[in-house]
């Protein structure tokens, strides 16, 4: 079975393929009506664009050639769409940080297992099992850190920022190609399938872990302020 985003796609033509599969323009289009009722309406229609660029755009496509796109498209869901959707959607409660900390770096870790990845480019089920579970633990995630206790948050904040980075760094200094899915795709744009890959881990390790940064000096940002409120 193919990839859900097609064939990958070469140089001169990966800006003209846009996917407008019928069922995800309708649910992003459901999404985008659900954020409207949202209590942040703006940020849940930020989400929905994000999630477009993500799936609509030729960054779908993209994502079937090069594995440094698959990195930018992960990045986007779980660290740009995710704590959106938590801040339109926010959590009442955050007693489950640990829990979701954990789900949401599991499911990350093990959707980047070779054997998992190349199955998940190659069944669409399998594929959209992939990109669900992914926003849905990020989601998770982003919701209970934005409602725990400040110092709390801080901390879990360090340590997603420290996993994701250090996914980052293992993918970068592999030495050997892991995935069978990009074994020739890299070619026609001029890499070798490991510099894609180290490329790919680049872009986890430095602009991954900035949503997780900037969180973290929010929320400090947070304590001061309560702190200078009481002195």
């Amino acid at each position: 079975m193919t990839s859900y985003c097609g064939a990958p796609p070469l140089p001169y033509d990966w800006f003209e393929r846009w996917n407008f599969d019928p069922a995800l323009l309708v649910a992003l289009t459901a999404a985008a009506a659900v954020a409207m009722r949202s209590r942040h309406p703006r940020l849940g229609l930020a989400t929905v664009g994000v999630l477009a660029v993500a799936f609509v755009s030729p960054l779908c496509a993209l994502t079937v050639a090069l594995f440094s796109a698959r990195a930018v498209h992960h990045v986007l869901l779980v660290a740009v769409a995710a704590p959106l959707a938590a801040l339109a959607l926010p959590s009442r409660g955050s007693h489950y940080l640990g829990l979701a900390f954990v789900a949401s770096t599991a499911t990350l870790w093990a959707w980047h297992l070779p054997a998992l990845y190349d199955r998940a480019l190659g069944d669409t089920a399998i594929y959209w099992l992939m990109q669900l579970s992914l926003l849905g633990s990020a989601i998770w995630f982003w919701r209970s850190l934005f409602a725990s206790p400040p110092v709390t948050a801080s901390m879990v904040a360090i340590f997603a920022m420290a996993q994701m980075g250090m996914l980052g760094a293992l993918l970068t200094f592999s030495r050997v190609p892991l995935y069978a899915s990009h074994a020739a795709s890299t070619l026609p744009w001029g890499l070798e399938q490991v510099a894609d890959q180290q490329l790919a881990g680049l872009v986890m390790w430095v602009p991954g872990v900035i949503p997780y940064a900037l969180a973290t000096a929010l929320i400090a940002r947070r304590v001061w302020v309560r702190a200078a409120g009481t002195a």
